[in-house]
C-alpha cells in the first residue's frame, strides 16, 4: 500500500494562506486606518502623541487664565491706588471737572479689570475644565481600543501556534508512515522472514497510514480555522478596532478645534463691555469744564480782600507837624488800633507779596482771609453738629439699654451703664459749648449773630452778653498783618465760657430708627448679602424692627452699622412699653 501524500500539500496551503494575509487594497477605495494592519505600534504612539497636544493646550490655555488674573488684579490695585482717600485734602480736588473724570477713569478701568476675569473664569470653565474630563475619557477609550487590539492578536498568535503544532505532528507521522511502509516492503520481499513478522509489520504500516490520515485531517481543520481566524482578524475585528481608534481621534481633533473657537469666542464676548467701559472714560474726558474748574479756583482762594490803595504822600518838609499816616507800612501797633475792614480797601498794604507765616494757625482761623476763615468755620461747626448728634445715639442707647437692665435685672446690672452716660452727657456739654464758641467766630465773620428762639436766647442770656463784649475786644485786639492774614496780640485772647443751650433741632437732620429692645445673638452669623450685618455667639445689640413674619429683625451695634438677621440666630429683648420709654429719654435729654 503506497501514499503519494508529501510536504508540497504544506506548502501549497501555506502559499494559500499568505496570498490571503496579504490583503492588497483597491487604490480607488477611500482611505481608513483599517488599512493599517501591520502598524498597530505607530498608531498606538500617534494617539498618543495627539493626547500629548490635547494636554500642551490645556496648559497653554491655563496659564491665559492665570494671566487675566494677574492682569485684572493689578489693574485693580492700580485703580485703588489713585483713588482719593477719604476724609482727606485729596476729596476736596475732585470737586474739579479734570478729577472726577480722572475718577471716572478709575472706576472704568476697575470694570475693565472685571472682563479680564470674566474671560479667565470663562476659559476655566469651558476650556480648561471641559478638556481635562474629555482627557481622562480619551485615555481610557485609548486604553480600552488597544487593549482589544492586543488580546486579538494574541489570539490570532495563539491560532498560529495551534497550527504549527498541528503542522509538526501531521509531518512527523507522516515520516513515521513513510518508514513503516518502507519496513514492510522490505520484511514482505525478505524470504527469511515469517508470515508472522510479515503480518505484523504490515498492520504496523497500517497504523501509521491511519495515524498520518487522521493528522492530516486535524492539520486541515486547524489550518481552515486558522484562516478563518486570520482572516476574521485582518477584515474584521482589526479594521473595527482601528475605526473605533480612528473616530476617536477624529474627535479628538474636532474638540481642540472647537475648544480654539471658544477661546476666540470668550474674548469677543467681552468685547462689547469693554467698549462700554472705554465710552464710559471717552464721555468723562468729554465732561471735562475748564471754565467750571477755573471758578472753582476762584471760589476756593478768593479772600473777601480789595486790592490795597495807593500810597499816601508823607511830608517830611515839616518835622514838627509830621503824623503817621494810617495807610503807611510803619503803623504802630500801639496807636490806636483800628478794627480790620473787611469790605473797605486795605491802604498801603503790600500783602500779596509778603510770604505767610507757616505752622499752625490760630484756633478761630484768624490767620485766614474773610472768605476762607468763613467756610473753615462752618466746616468746623458742622463737624461738631456731626460729633454731637453721635454722642447724643450713644446716650439714647445706654438710656434704653438701662430701662431694659431695670425692666429685666437678669440681664444686666443698670447701675453699670450711669458713669458712661455722665461721660457723655458731659462731652454733649462741652461740644455744645465748641459750637456757641465758633459760631461766635462765624457771626463776626458774616456780621451777625447765629438765629435762635426766643426760649434759647432767655437761657443764654449770659453768652449774649459774653459773646458780645468777646466779639468787640477781638476786634480791637486783632489786626491785619503785611501779607493779608490775622495775627493775635500778645496777650490772650478771652475764653467764652457759657452754659449750654438747646440745640437738638439744629443737630437733628435725620431720626434714626428708635431702638425698642435689645438682643441676644445666639449663634455666629455670617451677614454676606446686602442688608444683613455680621453677629459674633454671645453679643448684645440692639433691636430698631421686629420679625414682621418673613423671619428677619432688624437689629443695630453702632450709629453706622445695621442691617437684618434671622430671627432664630437671636434672643430678642422688647420692651414692653418702648413708647413711653422713648418720651422719657427725651425728657431726660432735655
Amino acid at each position: 500500500m503506497e501514499f503519494s501524500f508529501t510536504k508540497f500539500d504544506v506548502v501549497k496551503s501555506l502559499k494559500q494562506s499568505s496570498r490571503s494575509i496579504r490583503g492588497i487594497t483597491n487604490p480607488t477605495e477611500e482611505a481608513t486606518w483599517s488599512h493599517f494592519q501591520d502598524q498597530f505600534d505607530n498608531l498606538e504612539k500617534h494617539t498618543q502623541w495627539g493626547i500629548d497636544v490635547l494636554e500642551k493646550y490645556i496648559k497653554f490655555v491655563k496659564e491665559r487664565t492665570e494671566i487675566e488674573l494677574s492682569y485684572a488684579k493689578q489693574l485693580r490695585n492700580l485703580s485703588k491706588k489713585y483713588q482719593p482717600k477719604k476724609n482727606s485734602k485729596e476729596e476736596e480736588e475732585y470737586r474739579y471737572t479734570s478729577t472726577r473724570a480722572f475718577l471716572a477713569t478709575l472706576n472704568e478701568m476697575n470694570d475693565y479689570a472685571g472682563q479680564h476675569e470674566v474671560i479667565s473664569e470663562n476659559m476655566t470653565s469651558l476650556i480648561t475644565g471641559e478638556l481635562t474630563r474629555y482627557v481622562q475619557e480619551l485615555k481610557q477609550e485609548r486604553k480600552s481600543h488597544f487593549h482589544d487590539g492586543r488580546k486579538a492578536q494574541q489570539h490570532l498568535e495563539t491560532c498560529w501556534k495551534q497550527l504549527e503544532a498541528s503542522k509538526r505532528r501531521f509531518e512527523r507521522d507522516c515520516k513515521e508512515a513513510d518508514r513503516a511502509q518502507q519496513y514492510f516492503e522490505k520484511m514482505d520481499a525478505d524470504i527469511n522472514v515469517t508470515k508472522a513478522d510479515v503480518e505484523k509489520a504490515r498492520q504496523q504500516a497500517q497504523l501509521r497510514h491511519q495515524m498520518a490520515e487522521d493528522s492530516k485531517a486535524e492539520y486541515s481543520s486547524t489550518l481552515q480555522k486558522f484562516n478563518s481566524e486570520q482572516h476574521d482578524h485582518y477584515y474584521t475585528h482589526i479594521p473595527n478596532i482601528f475605526q473605533k481608534i480612528q473616530d476617536m481621534e477624529e474627535r479628538r481633533i474636532v474638540r481642540i478645534g472647537e475648544s480654539m473657537k471658544t477661546f476666540a469666542e470668550v474674548d469677543r464676548q467681552v468685547i462689547p463691555i469693554i467698549g462700554k467701559c472705554l465710552d464710559e472714560i471717552t464721555k468723562a474726558a468729554e465732561s471735562i469744564d475748564h471754565k467750571n474748574d477755573s471758578q472753582l479756583v476762584i471760589e476756593a482762594f478768593k479772600s473777601g480782600f480789595e486790592p490795597p490803595g495807593d500810597v499816601e504822600f508823607e511830608d517830611y518838609t515839616q518835622p514838627m507837624k509830621r503824623t503817621i499816616s494810617e495807610s503807611s507800612l510803619s503803623n504802630s501797633r500801639g496807636d490806636g488800633k483800628s478794627e480790620p475792614k473787611f469790605g473797605g480797601k486795605s491802604k498801603g498794604k503790600l500783602w500779596p507779596f509778603i510770604k505767610k507765616n507757616k505752622g499752625a494757625g490760630p484756633e478761630d482761623f484768624s490767620n485766614l482771609p474773610p472768605e476762607q476763615r468763613r467756610k473753615k468755620l462752618q466746616q468746623k461747626v458742622d463737624e461738631l453738629n456731626k460729633d454731637i448728634q453721635k454722642e447724643m445715639d450713644q446716650r439714647d442707647a445706654l438710656t434704653k439699654m438701662k430701662d431694659v437692665y431695670i425692666k429685666n435685672p437678669q440681664m444686666g446690672d443698670a447701675a453699670s451703664v450711669d458713669h458712661r452716660l455722665a461721660e457723655l452727657g458731659q462731652n454733649i456739654e462741652k461740644l455744645r459749648l465748641e459750637v456757641q464758641k465758633f459760631e461766635g467766630w462765624l457771626a463776626e465773620v458774616e456780621g451777625r449773630l447765629p438765629a435762635r428762639t426766643e426760649q434759647a436766647r432767655r437761657q443764654s442770656g449770659l453768652y449774649e452778653a459774653q459773646n458780645t463784649s468777646t466779639v468787640n475786644s477781638c476786634a480791637q485786639d486783632r489786626e491785619s498783618s503785611p501779607d493779608g492774614s490775622y495775627t493775635e496780640e500778645q496777650s490772650q485772647e478771652t475764653e467764652m465760657k457759657v452754659p449750654a443751650t438747646d440745640f437738638d433741632d439744629e443737630f437733628d437732620d435725620e431720626e434714626p430708627l428708635p431702638t425698642i429692645g435689645t438682643c441676644k445673638a445666639l449663634y455666629t452669623f455670617e451677614g454676606q448679602n446686602e442688608g444683613t450685618i455680621s453677629v459674633a455667639e454671645g453679643e448684645m445689640l440692639y433691636v430698631i424692627e421686629e420679625d414682621k413674619g418673613d423671619g428677619w429683625t432688624r437689629i443695630r451695634r453702632n450709629e453706622d452699622e445695621e442691617g437684618y438677621v434671622p430671627t432664630s440666630y437671636v434672643e430678642v429683648y422688647l420692651d414692653k412699653n418702648a413708647k413711653d420709654g422713648y418720651k422719657s429719654l427725651q425728657k431726660i435729654s432735655e
